[in-house]
Order: structure tokens, then C-alpha cells, then sequence
């Protein structure tokens, strides 16, 4: 989609199509791919059986048996290649999969446990377990489709589309397979994996809406394309709050709310919903989650329990600081004295100061949901500027003073979203630098070292 534009032809925003939580929570599922895929095969084998039918009563009626006992030699052939397959598929699944999951948990060892979701994620590793699996059932198929009778009158089956579909299968698993390694020894780099986190984390900076004018509705930020409107503008007055309504179901994170669905309840009962704990909070039953302000609650909401979805770990869907608090445990993963790798902690720091430049001019705090006709219906927290500073650097400064590498990085980084960001949002950058180089005065007695680990270097020690 294009940008908007302001009369002057300046960018305003550029319209996202976000994520619905449904389609979301089934991108952080391991089973809807191959399941898909397994149903996808049954109905590709019913139709290639079919055509295999069609092709064989065709012949018949032209009474041309030549070709008939021509095609059931080909599938003679074919079937020998396809009990090959069968019977090595699903070795070949075992131990490729047992394979990766090694690689997985040393990466997960080397990085971090949240990176374990990125191969969960992966749509080259569903869809390669998908095809592989799919493989196996066709060949399986296939081998029930072969008919004992050797005799071109009286055979009822040559499942001759049915090889070729087999065949087909066969190499796009091949296929699969490279890119499949290929992937799984990207995801054993730090480099890609702080890369991949970042984009996640982008994109929900990209789904939110930017400052606009309360009269001039925006496009979908954060709903599911039922038309509603967001946008982050001046708060208005919500009215006075008449109820609140708690969380009734497991105890767990707070993953994300379905936001067009609360818009729509909240403009049909005529109220504003706020809901009371950001995303990411872990909640327990009975924590409230929701206040109904600007008119009395209704019967009508009696279903926002469902509205919401907990679960055991944290996601990027709506999770603005998710992808910070993964950048943050990378770095400390990485200085501590367990694994002493400065160099990795450097990139950290790099997609840290990445993903704050990118909300650097961005209203945060909260975020107001509209309907279509620009009225506030939903009112999202979000974290703050502050809290987002604090996020990236308050653990990080306090483990990196004996690394000069790092602290001149930080230091980098910080004189660098400094020259960035608004007059107003310079005081945590400011207090983070100063007790930086507080710490390291403090720590380092050398006044040479301390001059060499304060001096500013984008690359650490380049």
C-alpha cells in the first residue's frame, strides 16, 4: 500500500496489513502445517486417482491394449522407485529433525531460550516437515493403488499420475532439504538471528499507527481489516470509569487482544475499553484486565474474556518491547563470564540502538483505537520512551564495564540516538551515558584504560 500523505506531499504513514491473532497464534503452532499438508495429499491422490481412472477407461474404449500394457510396465517401474521412498521418508525425517533440534538447543544454549520460537516460526522448516511427511503419505497411497493383475484386459489400476505426483514430491523435498540446512546453520549465527529478531520487532513498530489528527482517520494499525480506525493522537476525555472486568482463565502472558473485535463491542454498547495490563504482563485469574469508561457496562460484554488470549510465553504480535527484552538477553548471554563474547554483545547493541531510532519520534504510552467514525473505543497501553531506554540498557551497562569493546559501543550508541531523538527524550539517554561513565571510572584504575573504554566507537574496537 502507498504512504499517506499531508497536503505539502510529506509522508504521514504507510498503511500495514496486520497479522489477525488467530493467523498469529497459528504461525507459533509446530502441528497446523503438517496437518494441512496431510490433508492437502489425500485430496491431490483422490484426483490423481481419478485421472489415473480416466486415462485407463479412455484407452480401453479405444481398445488400444498396446498402450495399456505400455503405461502398466511404466508403473511396474515407477513402483519400485516408490517403495524406495516409502520406506526411507520417514528414517530420513528422524534423523534429519533429531539433527536440527541438536543445532536448536545449542543455539538456544549460545543465544537465548526465546530464540527456540524463531525455528518454531520457521516457514522453511514447516514447510519442509510438511512436504516430507506428505512425501511419505503419497508413497504410502500409491503402493495401495497397485493392483495384483498383470493382465491389460482385466487390470483395474495403473497408477501412473499417481508415480509422477510421487516423483514430483520427491524433488521438491530435495529442494526443501538444502534450503532446510541452509536455515537451520543460518539460525546457528548470531548475526542472523539479531537480524531476524529485529525485523519481528520492526514490524510491530510499523503496525503502529503514528500521531495523526483526531479528525482525520488513519488505515488499520493493529485490527483485523474490519475497518476500524487507529490512531495515537491526544488523548480525549474517556468519561469516568464505571466497571472493570477481570481475567477468569489460566494464569499466564498476556499475548495479545483482538482489537477490531473490542472496537466493535466497545462502539455497539456505546462505552470506551481500556484495557489495564500491557502486553507481555504475566496475569492470574482475577487480575483486571479491562475498564469500561464514558457509559455504564452492558450484557454485551459480558464477552471480553474472550477477547483476549494468555499463554505461556511471551509474542512480537502486539509485544512492543519483546523484541528488546530478546536483544537485551543475547548481550547478557554474551557477557557473561560463562561465555565472555563481547563481539556478540556488540551486534546486540547495534539492533538495540536500531530499534530505538525506529520509535525515536513516535508517540508511545498508549495507544488509542478508533472506530470509523474517529471515535475512541479502545485504549492500549504501551511502553514509554523511558521504559523502553531502560529496557535496552539498564542490564546491559551494568555487565559491560569490564568490556571496553562494549562500553565504547554504548557510548556510540547513545550519542547517537541523542542527535535523533526530540529535546524531550534525551534525559534517560543522558542518565544511562552518565552512569556508564561513571561505572567505568569507578572500575577501570588505569587512566589510560578508562580514557580508551569512555572513547565513543560504533564498532566497539574497530
Amino acid at each position: 500500500m502507498g504512504d499517506w500523505k499531508t497536503t505539502d506531499g510529506l509522508p504521514r504513514r504507510r498503511r500495514h496489513r496486520a497479522l489477525s491473532p488467530c493467523r498469529e497464534h497459528l504461525r507459533d503452532t509446530f502441528w497446523f502445517a503438517p496437518t494441512a499438508a496431510l490433508i492437502l495429499v489425500f485430496v491431490v491422490w483422490s484426483a490423481a486417482t481419478a485421472a489415473d481412472d480416466a486415462i485407463l477407461t479412455a484407452l480401453r474404449d479405444a481398445g488400444d491394449e498396446d498402450a495399456v500394457s505400455d503405461l502398466l510396465g511404466i508403473a511396474e517401474d515407477a513402483k519400485t522407485v516408490v517403495t524406495t521412498i516409502s520406506a526411507a521418508m520417514m528414517t530420513f525425517i528422524g534423523v534429519v529433525f533429531s539433527i536440527s533440534l541438536v543445532a536448536v538447543q545449542m543455539a538456544a544454549g549460545q543465544f537465548s531460550p526465546r530464540v527456540v520460537r524463531i525455528f518454531v516460526r520457521s516457514r522453511i522448516t514447516k514447510a519442509t516437515f510438511a512436504v516430507f511427511l506428505a512425501t511419505f503419505v503419497q508413497s504410502l497411497l500409491v503402493l495401495t493403488s497397485y493392483d495384483s493383475q498383470r493382465d491389460p484386459a482385466l487390470v483395474a489400476s495403473i497408477p501412473l499420475v499417481q508415480s509422477v505426483l510421487t516423483l514430483i514430491l520427491v524433488g521438491l523435498s530435495v529442494v526443501l532439504f538444502v534450503m532446510y540446512v541452509n536455515s537451520t546453520l543460518r539460525l546457528m549465527r548470531v548475526a542472523h538471528v539479531v537480524d531476524l529478531i529485529t525485523r519481528e520487532a520492526l514490524r510491530v513498530v510499523a503496525s503502529m499507527p503514528l500521531d495523526v489528527s483526531a479528525e482525520e482517520p488513519v488505515g488499520i494499525g493493529t485490527g483485523t481489516g474490519t475497518g476500524t480506525d487507529t490512531s495515537t493522537g491526544p488523548r480525549p476525555d474517556l468519561g469516568p470509569e464505571t466497571a472493570r472486568f477481570a481475567h477468569h482463565g489460566r494464569a499466564g502472558v498476556l499475548r495479545d487482544v483482538d482489537i477490531a473485535r473490542l472496537v466493535r463491542m466497545a462502539r455497539q454498547n456505546g462505552v470506551v475499553l481500556r484495557l489495564i495490563p500491557r502486553i507481555g504482563d504475566f496475569v492470574v485469574p482475577g487480575t483486571p484486565v479491562f475498564a469500561v469508561q464514558g457509559g455504564p457496562a452492558t450484557k454485551g460484554l459480558r464477552a471480553l474474556s474472550f477477547q483476549v488470549s494468555v499463554g505461556a510465553e511471551r509474542t512480537f504480535h502486539q509485544d512492543l518491547g519483546f523484541g528488546l527484552r530478546q536483544l537485551s538477553d543475547i548481550a547478557l548471554r554474551a557477557l557473561s563470564p560463562a561465555v565472555n563474547d563481547p563481539t556478540t554483545a556488540v551486534q546486540a547493541v547495534d539492533r538495540i540502538v536500531q530499534f530505538l531510532s525506529s520509535v525515536a519520534q513516535r508517540p508511545l504510552g498508549a495507544l488509542l483505537h478508533r472506530d470509523r467514525r474517529g471515535t475512541v473505543r479502545l485504549v492500549q497501553p504501551v511502553p514509554g520512551w523511558t521504559e523502553l531506554v531502560d529496557l535496552a540498557f539498564t542490564e546491559i551497562r551494568g555487565c559491560a564495564v569490564a568490556s571496553p569493546q562494549v562500553t565504547r559501543r554504548l557510548l556510540a550508541g547513545l550519542d547517537d540516538l541523542l542527535g535523533a531523538v526530540p529535546e524531550d527524550r534525551r534525559a534517560p539517554l543522558v542518565r544511562h551515558r552518565t552512569l556508564l561513565t561513571q561505572a567505568v571510572e569507578r572500575t577501570v584504575p588505569e587512566a589510560a584504560d578508562r580514557a580508551f573504554a569512555l572513547h565513543p566507537d560504533r564498532q566497539g574496537i574497530g
